[in-house]
């Protein structure tokens, strides 16, 4: 096996979850969505703006990556 810089490439296959919320939250997602389109010029649904949301919210806990690399680093 060749011994490449590039490591194999993780899962890529998108994965489609369902989810209910309460009305306010849905209001304040289409408020978000609503400043997100003054802001950079350009509209896009609130379910695509969701998945950058909660990557944004998890990427900067960092209590959350601490825990987890520790379990990722345990399972290896």
């Amino acid at each position: 096996m060749a011994d490449l810089k590039l490591p194999q490439l993780p899962d890529r296959t998108p994965i489609k979850l369902g989810i209910t919320v309460m009305p306010d939250l849905h209001q304040a997602l289409t408020d978000y969505a609503a400043l997100y389109a003054q802001t950079y010029g350009r509209e896009e649904p609130v379910v695509e703006l969701i998945p950058a949301m909660l990557t944004a919210f998890l990427e900067s806990d960092r209590s959350f990556a601490r825990d987890r690399d520790a379990r990722q680093r345990g399972q290896k």
